[in-house]
């Protein structure tokens, strides 16, 4: 009816052109929208994926053998994660040998790498099959949120572990004090508060947001340069020189006692001792490499933005891949290193399969 109103009207005006038959405009083409992107539609802030030049782009259109071998290294990295880590924490619960203080801070950093497995993951691997998030909104926010608290947690707690180790070794006499059984408790406790506190910002700088290229819902590095910057320092750059002081000294102790130098108050090195630190360094440094390239970019990025559509995409992306492979490593690590964890690896596998049996 309004059409034909508007022809009356212009025939009106326009004698000359009353009998002219008016061409009908054209009609829109209506596109369907997918069901994963309107799972996903929760606001105008939520409409815009990422604020990250190019991450739309790049969402679609990838090489079937580089989806698949997404696919494949986290699939192997989620069952390796949760069955390893499972070993570490019954393998402590279990062997006397085990249960010292330190040992919490390694059950600690498991609990933290058995946290991504379990649920971020697994919605990562949907979105890479799905060739999107499907999730919705709700999840993502919990899926980010959960993998922020377990990279900080583990870094935080590998920090722990190397405080805890320079104290075994470099001031025995009053390590027995420091690391009392309720003391090592709070210890714990706080790794886990402070990881809270530094994981909590998130939220208000609303910087967790899906990016179509790693296929999760993560830390947005575009968001703010300076809150960038604060969190790789805080986050990485901080722990790291922590942990490599620690270490540091360590390792001027380890190479003293080897040369039998022997100064006032400390006694002498055991063989077993330095196995153990050797096995929490090596941790340490897979730590550093995994997640050294993730860190190092966002600073890069965030000091000059101009290097963001500089990055090659498939620099980014394995990038993030193996900073999700760490957490699968120290299980590993421990059984190689370590003959107690290696020793109660086997008890436990021939127990269920005996049970099975």
């Amino acid at each position: 009816m309004l059409l034909a109103a508007v022809r009356l009207l212009d025939g009106r005006s326009h004698p000359d052109r009353a009998m002219q038959p008016v061409a009908a405009p054209p009609q829109p083409q209506l596109m369907p929208i997918p069901d994963e992107q309107t799972s996903l539609v929760e606001g105008d802030t939520w409409s815009l994926l990422n604020s990250t030049p190019g991450a739309v782009e790049a969402a679609g259109g990838r090489p079937f053998p580089w989806v698949v071998t997404l696919a494949s290294v986290l699939i192997f990295t989620i069952v390796v994660d949760i069955i390893g880590n499972l070993l570490v924490v019954i393998s402590v619960l279990r062997n006397r040998k085990l249960r010292k203080a330190g040992n919490a801070f390694v059950v600690s950093l498991a609990l933290a790498d058995l946290l991504v497995a379990v649920y971020p993951y697994p919605l990562v691997l949907s979105a890479i099959f799905n060739d999107g998030w499907v999730a919705g909104y709700l999840q993502c926010q919990i899926s980010g949120f959960l993998m922020g608290l377990s990279v900080i947690g583990s870094i935080f707690n590998i920090t722990g572990i190397a405080v805890n180790r320079y104290c075994y070794i470099c001031h025995r006499l009053r390590y027995d004090a420091v690391y009392s059984g309720g003391n090592t408790v709070c210890y714990v406790l706080l790794v886990w508060a402070l990881t809270v506190l530094a994981i909590a910002p998130n939220w208000f700088v609303e910087s967790l947001r899906y990016d179509p290229r790693v296929y999760s819902c993560t830390f947005a590095q575009s968001v703010s340069p300076l809150y960038t910057v604060a969190v790789v320092l805080v986050h990485f750059v901080l722990p790291i020189a922590v942990v490599s002081y620690c270490y540091l000294r360590i390792w001027i102790l380890v190479l003293r006692a080897r040369r039998r130098v022997k100064t006032d108050a400390r006694p002498k090195v055991k063989p077993h001792d330095v196995r153990g630190f050797l096995t929490m360094f090596v941790v340490f440094v897979l730590f550093a490499v995994c997640w050294a390239p993730i860190n190092l970019i966002g600073l890069a990025v965030a000091l000059d933005p101009r290097l963001g559509p500089a990055v090659p995409e498939w620099l980014f992306v394995a990038s993030y891949f193996m900073a999700y492979f760490n957490s699968c490593l120290n299980a590993v690590v421990y059984g190689a290193l370590n003959s107690n964890f290696r020793k109660e690896y086997k008890r436990i596998v021939l127990i269920i399969f005996k049970f099975h049996c």
